[in-house]
């Protein structure tokens, strides 16, 4: 498809990655020269400087042939000018804006019919949903959710007294006392695939496939205590914070905020008359103690400094809070350092967003059942995991997986046939109308469901 992509920025280049990934003709617009250089020099993208919410510009950059229109830069009103402009020239164009501003959300919402717009995304609102959703659920470090949310995939770390450190992973199933599939193991900044004799260490990033209903159960096996999060402390009042305390005082969650800026907390404290604002340096230890941190529940590292956030959930593993986690502009960049680290979960805004319009795009490409419906990334974009629904003309249905030549990078992790769920092995089958979760890793660039065959 021919898709043009409005803003250079983080989400942008994002996106610029992973759809010029899957063989799409990419076309990058941004006012700033130096960072649309460097992205189609990286990305191998047709440019083009200008300002993207211009008539001129836009048919330049091809509008009126194009398929798909994504308007994210940092100005909301710019991203909107922008789609209904390229509207005007291609009224069958599919347009996705991102908008952050939430004063915007619902008044556009009511009115997409009005701007054409196809799919709204807010990087920071996904960003503070996957948050909640974490401490809703304490005990992993990820979870992503397939097959209408009966299957999870989950991340978490060995310690050095887990009850799996030191098995093979045919020895797994038996101590958890339930059917589950580790598919992918992250060992320092190395990804496996592994088979059943592959052997656990602590300081793993184990990535396990399970049926939603043994969660619990399963935490239970590892030693891992499930306490409810009564009291949150917020380090840096960003727009993700704010989206984060109103779901958590939902919750009956306690939220404090901290942050160093008098205007920000004074802005913040308007917005949410509930929390607790505390102007103060969260790099100050004593401002740390006086709030509470070594009591507190859980830590979210939020503020617009990748290094800090790093640094200030270290301290917070330190002082033993039992969730922590870190927010990451550039976890690509990363991976290396960071994987690592004591950080808790791992939390990017951009990847989440690029996620949702990477499932959006694949599922505008045809409606044969072959394209994945849900596609998900883990290990720091290392991993992908696709959720395809098989169609009447997907090969070797009814055939045991055993007997598949399958692409090595490659494996068949799990089928929800008709209300049950099945973690696949080797006698397992699928048939026409089921949820096929696949895992790859990232160079083997799954697309169709058909691309899993040797």
């Amino acid at each position: 498809m021919k898709i043009i992509i409005a803003g250079a920025g983080k989400v942008g280049t994002t996106l610029t990655k992973a759809l010029s990934a899957d063989g799409h003709d990419i076309t990058l617009i941004d006012n700033d020269r130096e960072a649309l250089s460097s992205a189609c020099e990286l990305y191998d993208v047709m440019g083009m400087e200008g300002n993207c919410a211009t008539l001129e510009v836009l048919t330049e950059a091809g509008a009126a042939e194009a398929d798909l229109l994504i308007a994210v830069t940092n100005a909301d009103e710019v991203n909107l000018l922008c789609c209904v402009t390229a509207r005007e020239l291609n009224p069958r164009l599919h347009t996705i804006v991102r908008i952050r501003n939430s004063e915007y959300t619902a008044q556009i919402l009511a009115m997409k019919h009005v701007f054409g717009i196809s799919l709204i995304v807010n990087p920071e609102y996904s960003a503070a949903s996957e948050i909640a959703r974490l401490l809703r659920f304490p005990g992993f470090l990820a979870r992503e959710s397939f097959a209408k949310g009966r299957v999870e995939l989950v991340e978490f770390r060995l310690k050095e007294d887990s009850p799996l450190t030191g098995l093979k992973l045919y020895q797994i199933s038996d101590v958890l006392k339930t059917r589950v599939l580790i598919c992918a193991v992250m060992r320092g900044s190395s990804i496996t695939l592994p088979r059943g004799d592959f052997e656990l260490k602590a300081d793993d990033r184990i990535y396990m496939t399970a049926p939603a209903s043994e969660l619990g159960g399963i935490l239970r096996e590892l030693g891992v205590i499930t306490r409810k999060v009564k009291r949150v402390i917020l380090g840096g009042g960003s727009l993700i914070s704010r989206y984060l305390s109103t779901m958590l005082e939902r919750d009956g969650i306690k939220v404090q905020i901290i942050d160093r800026s008098r205007a920000r907390c004074e802005e913040m404290a308007k917005f949410l008359p509930h929390a607790s604002i505390c102007c103060g340096d969260i790099t100050d230890t004593s401002t740390m103690e006086r709030e509470g941190l070594s009591s507190c529940d859980a830590f979210v590292a939020l503020t617009g400094l990748d290094e800090l956030n790093v640094i200030m959930s270290l301290y917070a593993s330190s002082q033993k809070v039992p969730i922590v986690i870190t927010k990451q502009g550039h976890i690509d960049e990363l991976q290396n350092i960071i994987g690592e680290l004591s950080l808790g979960s791992v939390i990017s805004p951009k990847q989440l967003c690029s996620d949702i319009v990477v499932r959006y795009v694949r599922s505008m490409r045809d409606n044969s059942g072959d394209t994945a419906v849900t596609v998900q990334t883990v290990a720091g974009g290392q991993v992908q995991a696709c959720e395809f629904i098989i169609g009447p003309g997907a090969p070797h249905q009814n055939t045991a997986l055993s007997e598949l030549k399958i692409k090595s990078g490659v494996l068949i992790s799990a089928i929800f046939h008709k209300g049950q769920v099945t973690i696949a092995n080797g006698s397992s089958v699928y048939q026409e109308g089921d949820s096929v979760i696949v895992i790859s890793t990232e160079s083997k660039n799954i697309q169709r469901f058909s691309d899993i065959f040797a």
